[in-house]
């Protein structure tokens, strides 16, 4: 089987690019919202394979979760491949936008593209959904026209899903 790079997966041939691999999943979180990375498998798709020691998968982890932000908690697993050990590290978050050591990218086919100011900005329009947001409108309603205990259930219902954390009080 040959591997290749696409918008969602990232070839390395060892965890000394490490580095790069965490540019490319930040890239692959704004773009997917998830991404792969394997490492012991060379650009060209050729099985290598990849020395594990006893704190690779620690150090691999702590290395993700000390450069992304918002923070991800990746899925590393070891995997044999064409009978030679590799690294398989998994990623996915929604509804952010991610940083690698707080640069910004995007991944665009195979490549990490650094963002510019401007291209930050509509992708955080964009994740967010800032461009159109129905809790700037104004109602045509005055508050004596809201039903409290309409207000009271819908407050609760978002309590219990955990998007309101606070407890209904009052209408007014």
């Amino acid at each position: 089987m040959k591997f290749t790079e696409s918008e969602i997966v990232e070839l390395k041939s060892s965890t000394s690019e490490l580095k790069e691999a965490i540019v490319s999943l930040s890239a692959m979180l704004n773009k997917h919202s998830k991404g792969a990375v394997y490492f012991g498998i060379n650009d060209a798709g050729n099985v290598l394979g990849q020395q594990i020691g006893k704190s690779t998968l620690k150090d691999i982890s702590k290395a993700i979760s000390d450069c992304i932000e918002p923070k991800v908690y990746p899925d590393i697993q070891t995997k044999k491949i064409q009978g030679k050990d590799c690294i398989v590290v998994k990623v996915s978050g929604h509804d952010a936008v991610y940083s690698a050591r707080g640069r910004y990218y995007l991944r665009i086919g195979e490549e990490d593209k650094k963002l510019s100011v401007d291209e930050l900005r509509r992708l955080v329009e964009k994740k967010n959904n800032y461009a159109y947001s129905w809790g700037s409108e104004l109602s045509d309603f005055s508050l004596s026209k809201v039903s409290v205990t309409t207000v009271k259930k819908f407050v609760e219902k978002g309590r219990k899903a955990g998007r309101i954390e606070y407890a209904y009080d009052s209408a007014r």
